[in-house]
């Protein structure tokens, strides 16, 4: 039997109905790749570790999930890679389809859990975006994401373009109360993993 945290229990229990059965799926896929793995809250979402490491994590926001492998970077195949599109590897997961068959994660989870073995670095991106530049993300900004850390889990995670829309967004307000309302209609809109058009997305 897989070791579980009722703190897990209490994030599944509160998450939107759709969500459940794709967070649970994943809690069970996770301990089937990885027996021993030890489940927590980080950054007010779900997260397993291996040896004592991160090895991924769920989120469920108003509208989709997430799943977010630490080292998959390294171990998710191009074809199922959608980090362009949402938090994670996996893109907007609004059920248990869109989801890679259960041996292709089985088999990601195992890579990752020998690259925690090896003692490898994570990356979040391949080498060839690495030379791509990061967002000057201004310091007000920074310090609103500190404060929310659903919203500074999701940012993070986030690719260049999808921060760089809310940062321009932001930052282009001419006048201060503007800007203030932009602002945290921003950090909303983030912490349920969000695009800035999300709006304008096909559901």
């Amino acid at each position: 039997m897989p070791k579980t945290d009722k703190k897990i229990d209490a994030y599944l229990a509160k998450s939107a109905e759709f969500a459940r059965p794709i967070l649970t799926e994943l809690r069970a896929i996770v301990h089937e790749a990885c027996p021993e793995a030890e489940e927590t809250i980080k950054w007010s979402c779900p997260h397993y570790l291996y040896n004592g490491k991160i090895l991924c994590s769920t989120a469920a926001f108003k509208q989709h999930c997430a799943f977010h492998i630490w080292h998959g970077g390294q171990v998710v195949a191009a074809k199922d890679n959608k980090s362009d599109e949402a938090m994670g590897q996996f893109g907007r997961i609004t059920s248990t389809k869109d989801l890679p068959p259960k041996k292709t994660l089985v088999g990601y989870l195992k890579k990752a859990m020998e690259l925690i073995d090896s003692g490898a670095t994570r990356y979040l991106r391949p080498k060839a975006k690495a030379e791509k530049k990061e967002v000057a993300v201004p310091d007000y900004f920074t310090a609103a994401l500190k404060k929310n850390k659903k919203a500074q889990a999701a940012f993070d995670g986030f690719s260049y373009s999808h921060k760089k829309e809310y940062v321009e967004w932001v930052t282009e307000a001419k006048a201060e109360e503007t800007r203030q309302r932009r602002l945290t209609t921003a950090l909303e809109w983030i912490a349920e993993g969000k695009s800035r058009n999300w709006k304008y997305e096909k559901c």
